[in-house]
C-alpha cells in the first residue's frame, strides 16, 4: 500500500482509531482527551467517533487516570491512559511501578496488565522545569514495563498498535517537538515490533545511538558529516525495554568508535546502560577509542528559550562530538 505523508500526531490517533474499531475492549482515558482534543491535539475527533464511553475525559488526577486503567486492564479492558506531560507520571508512581508492573508476576502469571501509558516527554516548548523532563531511565529501570520511544511518524503508529496488542504494560514516550513532524506512514495497521533497534543510516566510520527526537537531529548531524568526508551509522533504540544491543553491537565491530545522545541528563541515563552493555561485552574489543556520552545537563530545563536550548544536544553539539571522537587514537 502506498505511504501517505501524515504528521506524527496524526499516526498516533490513527493508530488508536484503527485499535478500537478492531477491539472494542480498546478504550482511551485521560484530561481534556475528549472535546478538547487532548492537550498536544492528539486525540483530535476520537471523542466524535467513538462517544464518551470509549474517549473518556477524567478528573485532574494522575494516580486515580492509571488506577481505573490498572482495573480495568485486569478484567479484560485494553486502556490506553494518556498523560498530559511525561513529568505528571510522578503522581501515578504507585500504580505504574507497584501495580502495573508488579501484578502478573505476583499472581503467578494468572492475570495480565494489557494497558498503554502514553506520555509527552523532552524540552523546546517552552514549558520550564516541570514540564520539559526526560524521565524514560526511570521506567526502563522497571522490571515488568515495557518502553518504547517512537522517532518517526511510522513507529509512532506502529510502535503503539504493538503496545496496545501485548499483554503487559507498555509505556509509550512521544517527544513533543515530534507531534508537528511528518513522515511516510503505511495506511494499513502495521506493527512496528517491540524491542528492535533500528539502522536508520548506515556509515563506516562511527555509530550514533540515539532515542527519540535526537534521531532525527542526528541524522541531520550525520549528513552534514558526510559533506567533510565522515560517514556515521545512525541507530534509533526505539525500545528501552527490552533492549536490543545486537545491531549496536555489529555497528560497534564495523566502525570502531560510538557516540551515544540522548536528551536526559547524563547521571545514571539510559545510555549508561547502553555504555556498560558495551563494556560488558565482546564488541569492546572493536573500539579505537572510548565510548563517548553526548547528554543534557544535570540541571532541571530552564525557561528561557536560549537557556532551553542550550542544556540539551543541539545538531552542532553532536557534529562537535563526532569530530573530537573521530580525532580520539
Amino acid at each position: 500500500m502506498t505511504d501517505r505523508i501524515i504528521t506524527y500526531s496524526e499516526a498516533i490517533r490513527e493508530a488508536i482509531g484503527q485499535a478500537m474499531e478492531a477491539d472494542p475492549n480498546v478504550f482511551m482515558l485521560g484530561e481534556d482527551i475528549g472535546i478538547y482534543g487532548g492537550a498536544f491535539g492528539v486525540s483530535g475527533d476520537l471523542y466524535h467517533r467513538f462517544g464518551a464511553d470509549r474517549i473518556r475525559d477524567t478528573p485532574i488526577s494522575e494516580l486515580g487516570i492509571v488506577g481505573a486503567a490498572v482495573g480495568a486492564a485486569l478484567v479484560g479492558m485494553k486502556p490506553i491512559v494518556e498523560i498530559q506531560f511525561s513529568d505528571f507520571t510522578a503522581q501515578a508512581m504507585d500504580q505504574i511501578v507497584n501495580q502495573a508492573a508488579k501484578i502478573h508476576f505476583m499472581l503467578g502469571g494468572e492475570l495480565s496488565v494489557p494497558m498503554v501509558l502514553r506520555a509527552p516527554i523532552g524540552s523546546g516548548t517552552g514549558a520550564a522545569a516541570q514540564h520539559s523532563q526526560s524521565l524514560e531511565a526511570w521506567f526502563a529501570h522497571v522490571p515488568g514495563l515495557k518502553v518504547v520511544m517512537p522517532a518517526t511518524a511510522q513507529d509512532a503508529k506502529g510502535l503503539l498498535l504493538a503496545a496496545i496488542d501485548d499483554p503487559n504494560p507498555v509505556l509509550v514516550l512521544e517527544h513533543k517537538l515530534l507531534y508537528k513532524t511528518s513522515g511516510p506512514v503505511t495506511e494499513a495497521a502495521v506493527r512496528t515490533p517491540i524491542g528492535k533497534s533500528h539502522v536508520a543510516r548506515t556509515g563506516k566510520d562511527l555509530v550514533i545511538v540515539a532515542t527519540g527526537v535526537m534521531v532525527s537531529r542526528s541524522l541531520e548531524a550525520a549528513a552534514a558529516l558526510s559533506e567533510k568526508g565522515i560517514e556515521a551509522t545512525v541507530i534509533d533504540v526505539r525500545t528501552l525495554s527490552p533492549l536490543d544491543m545486537e545491531p549496536i553491537e555489529e555497528a560497534v565491530r564495523a566502525t570502531g568508535r560510538i557516540l551515544l545522545v540522548q536528551e536526559a541528563p547524563k547521571h545514571v541515563g539510559f545510555m549508561a546502560e547502553v555504555s556498560a552493555r558495551l563494556a560488558e561485552g565482546k564488541s569492546l574489543y572493536s573500539l579505537e577509542a572510548p565510548i563517548k556520552r553526548l547528554c543534557g545537563m544535570d540541571i532541571p530545563i530552564p525557561y528561557a528559550p536560549q537557556l532551553e536550548k542550550a542544556v540539551v544536544p543541539q545538531i552542532p553539539n553532536i557534529i562537535q562530538a563526532v569530530e573530537d571522537l573521530i580525532r580520539e587514537p
